[in-house]
C-alpha cells in the first residue's frame, strides 16, 4: 500500500515529443535543512521555494512539535521562528516522519545533545530502513537510545544531558550520517569533528556557515575533514531554495529517451556534490547542456535542456562519483536500458539500504520489460536495448519508493508496449506535481480504476 494511504496503480504509455519548459520542486536536501536549522536558529528565518513534498511537510511537523513556530503564507513562503541551539522542547506525542530516511536522521541529530526524550516511527518502508548508522555515532556524544531488533523504527532517543563532543569517520559515504553527526555537535562544548573518506553533498555545511556556525573543511591525508565548533546562536536566514537536481533527472531523462522531445528545466541546483547524473548523461552522449549559469543563495545553479538523443552508448561510471547521484542511479538505468552496449555501476551497495534495495528493484522490473540486468552486493550492470528498443509491457512493484515508481512510469514513455506500477502513490513523498508536470510536456500517463 501507498506511503499515505491506498495504493494508487499507474499506467505509462508510449508517447511523443515532450516538450516545453518543467518547473520542477524544491531541493529536498535543502528544504529538510532550512526548517531543522531555521528551528535551531534564534529569530526568524523566511524560506522561499520550500517542496512541499510529504516528506518535508513531515519534517515541518517535527519542528513544531519541538517547540519552532513554523507558519506557511498563502503565497509559499514559510517562516521558521527557532528556539535556538539546545532550545528544543520535548515533544508530547510520537514523531512520524512517513517516509523520510533524510528527516529522521537528521532530526535525530538535532535533537540528540539535548536533555529531552523523543520516539521516531514512519511508515512501513521507513520502518525497516538501518538507524544504527546514524544512533551509533549519536552513542559518542552520550544519547541513548531504544529501538527494533537491528536498530529499527519505532525508535526511542533520550538525548545527552552533558554532551562531549566527537571525532567520527563515517564508514560508509552518507551525507545523513555525516549531517546527524554535525547537528548533534551544534549542542556540544568544543569541537565536533568528521571525517569522510569520501566527500558527499555538502548542503548541511554550507547552510551552518551560513546560519553563523564556525565551521572548517579540509583536505588531509584521513580524507575530507570538516570541524565544527559547538553551542553557537545561530542566526536566522532568507533562504530562496534551489529547485530540486534529483527532481529534475526525471524530465530531463524523459526527453532523452522520447523521440523529438525538447524540454527545458529552469533553475536546478549544480551542487558538484549532487550533479554526478548530468555529467554521466553527457558522457553517454546525451544532448544535455547548461545555459544561464549563475549563483544563488551560495549554491551554483542553471537552466538545463535535453534533447532527444538516439546514439546514447553505454558507460563504466565511475565509483567515486557515487556518492554525487546516489538517488539517481534509478532513472539512469532506464537511460542506460534505450543506450546502445553496457552501463556498468559500481560502488553502489548504499542503493541496496534505500527506501528500498533498489538495485533488487529495478534490476527486476528491467528485466520483465525485457531488459538483459546482472548485479551484485555493490554493483549492477545493463545492457543496452538501443533507442525505442524496450519491450515494456509489464507491471513494475514500487516498494513504496517514490523514485522507484517514477523510473519505470518514465520507462513506459518509450518502451514499445506500456509499463506499470503497482503504486504510485509514494511520488508525493518528493515529488507532487510529477504527474501534472510530465503530462504537460506531453506524457500520457493515467491511473488505473
Amino acid at each position: 500500500m501507498s506511503a499515505h494511504g491506498a495504493p494508487i496503480p499507474m499506467t505509462s504509455h508510449p508517447c511523443t515529443a515532450l516538450q516545453g519548459t518543467a518547473h520542477v520542486p524544491g531541493d529536498k536536501s535543502i528544504s529538510h535543512r532550512s526548517l531543522i536549522l531555521g528551528a535551531m536558529a534564534v529569530g526568524e528565518t523566511v524560506i522561499t521555494g520550500l517542496l512541499e513534498g510529504d516528506d518535508v511537510l513531515d519534517t515541518g511537523k517535527a519542528m513544531r512539535a519541538f517547540g519552532a513556530d513554523v507558519q506557511r503564507d498563502d503565497d509559499g513562503t514559510w517562516h521558521v521562528r527557532g528556539v535556538g541551539v539546545g532550545g528544543f522542547a520535548e515533544p508530547t506525542n510520537v514523531i512520524d516522519c512517513g517516509n523520510s530516511g533524510t528527516g529522521v536522521r537528521l532530526i535525530m541529530g538535532a535533537m540528540a545533545t539535548t536533555p529531552i526524550t523523543a520516539t521516531f516511527t514512519g511508515d512501513a518502508s521507513l520502518n525497516k530502513r538501518p538507524m544504527a548508522r546514524v544512533t551509533d555515532p549519536l552513542a559518542l556524544f552520550g544519547t541513548q537510545t531504544v529501538g527494533r531488533s537491528g536498530g529499527r523504527l519505532p525508535m526511542t532517543l533520550v538525548g545527552a544531558a552533558e554532551p562531549t563532543p566527537v571525532r567520527y569517520t563515517t564508514p560508509v559515504p552518507s551525507a545523513q550520517v555525516k549531517s546527524a553527526v554535525l547537528l548533534a555537535g551544534l549542542n556540544a562544548p568544543g569541537q565536533t569533528v568528521v571525517i569522510e573518506k569520501e566527500a558527499t553533498r555538502d548542503h548541511t555545511e554550507r547552510m551552518l556557515a551560513g546560519f553563523g556556525a564556525e565551521i572548517t573543511t579540509e583536505e588531509t591525508s584521513d580524507g575530507h575533514v570538516i570541524t565544527l565548533t559547538g553551542q553557537p546562536e545561530l542566526k536566522p536566514q532568507t533562504i530562496a531554495v534551489p529547485r530540486d537536481p534529483s527532481s529534475a533527472a526525471f524530465p530531463i531523462c524523459a526527453a532523452l529517451i522520447v523521440p523529438g522531445s525538447d524540454v527545458l528545466v529552469p533553475g536546478i541546483g549544480l551542487n558538484p556534490t549532487r550533479a554526478g547524473l548530468f555529467y554521466t548523461l553527457q558522457e553517454m552522449n546525451a544532448d544535455l547542456t547548461f545555459e544561464n549559469m549563475r549563483e544563488e543563495g551560495g549554491e551554483p545553479v542553471a537552466d538545463l535542456r535535453a534533447r532527444y538523443s538516439p546514439e546514447m552508448r553505454g558507460i563504466d561510471v565511475p565509483p567515486e562519483r557515487a556518492a554525487s547521484m546516489i538517488d539517481e542511479y534509478p532513472i539512469l538505468s532506464v537511460v542506460a536500458a534505450n543506450a546502445t552496449g553496457k552501463t556498468m555501476m559500481t560502488g553502489v551497495k548504499e542503493l541496496r539500504v534505500k527506501e528500498s534495495d533498489r538495485i533488487e528493484a529495478m534490476a527486476t522490473g528491467l528485466r520483465a520489460a525485457g531488459v538483459t540486468v546482472d548485479d551484485g552486493p555493490d554493483w549492477w550492470s545493463v545492457e543496452g536495448c538501443g533507442a525505442g528498443q524496450v519491450t515494456g509491457g509489464m507491471t513494475a512493484a514500487s516498494h513504496l519508493d517514490h523514485r522507484i515508481a517514477m523510473s519505470f512510469l518514465i520507462l513506459g514513455m518509450a518502451a514499445k508496449a506500456p509499463v506499470a506500477v503497482d503504486d504510485g502513490g509514494p511520488i508525493a513523498t518528493s515529488f507532487p506535481i510529477f504527474e501534472g508536470l510530465m503530462a504537460e510536456l506531453g506524457a500520457d500517463l493515467r491511473r488505473d480504476a
